[in-house]
């Protein structure tokens, strides 16, 4: 949102994230802050910070009555998600985790995009362009249907072309956005014993400046915890995360070409079909501030 913060984990592994300067003379504890035990140390004249910001040590002396801002962040799926409110008012809504626990992502993809991010999350809603874009096949099999910060639906995507192939290789995709910045895509197949997850994550960094990550880790489906699968099976599951990341970022990629050069029309001239972009504007209200 235009603005740094600093992450770091104390010495018990549990992150932190607080406003990077330094409230005694403005250094900025990203660039060559340590953190020693469960204290954050400034790297211009070492006062040290507790993790609950307030200033616990200085080198000569008692510490000065002062204190970092923290910033709300919770772990999930190996992601570490910070919560940003314009009036610092606290979390109203987790991201879920994923249903099979120990899943982590293993491939990883990231860019920068001159848009905004709902721009980017309401691409998901528009299935107009898949078949024109990406030569994609889509058929709805479950509407997208919102229930508070979340909004849920399910697709049948597969080649748009040749149509020997489309029964062969189409595949339902179960979608998940959590506000404005989370993506899930769950990818069931069970002719390899395999359920592959697929994010994608938009963090806004300025006006019209995005910064997306693509991220694919794949399971075993039958089972419910994925930390206990064999080596070989581990194995099999990276590359299958790989290939799985390849084609997503394949897509992105073509859209980038669009969402680098589009503007944001406030009022757009929805056609019949577009019923699932209309439902995802009113959605987004709850996201912005009044007015």
């Amino acid at each position: 949102m235009g603005d740094d913060i600093v992450l770091y984990r104390t010495c018990d592994g549990r992150p932190r994230a607080v406003d990077p300067y330094c409230p005694h003379l403005g250094a900025h504890l990203g660039a060559g802050g340590t953190v020693e035990g469960q204290n954050l140390v400034c790297p211009f004249h070492r006062f040290a910070f507790a993790p609950d910001g307030t200033c616990v040590a200085t080198p000569d002396g008692p510490p000065p009555r002062a204190r970092l801002q923290r910033h709300t962040i919770s772990e999930r799926n190996g992601f570490l998600f910070a919560w940003y409110e314009p009036d610092g008012a606290p979390p109203t809504w987790e991201v879920p985790d994923t249903t099979q626990a120990g899943v982590v992502p293993t491939a990883v993809w990231s860019t920068e995009v001159h848009t905004h991010a709902q721009e980017i999350i309401e691409n998901t809603l528009d299935y107009r362009h898949l078949p024109i874009l990406h030569h994609v096949a889509v058929k709805e099999l479950d509407p997208p249907a919102t229930q508070g910060p979340f909004l849920r639906m399910r697709l049948r995507l597969g080649p748009d072309r040749p149509p020997a192939l489309k029964q062969k290789i189409q595949a339902d995709h179960t979608f998940l956005m959590a506000g404005l910045g989370y993506l899930r895509v769950e990818l069931p197949l069970p002719s390899l014993g395999l359920v592959s997850y697929l994010w994608a994550m938009h963090t806004p960094t300025g006006p019209r400046r995005t910064h997306m990550l693509v991220a694919a880790a794949c399971a075993d489906i039958r089972k419910q915890d994925a930390t206990g699968a064999s080596l070989p099976r581990r194995g099999l599951h990276r590359a299958f995360a790989r290939a799985m990341l390849r084609t997503a970022v394949s897509k992105v990629q073509q859209d980038l070409t669009i969402w680098n050069t589009k503007r944001y029309e406030p009022r757009p001239r929805l056609a019949a079909s577009d019923e699932a972009i209309g439902l995802f504007r009113h959605w987004t209200r709850q996201f912005y501030p009044p007015p």
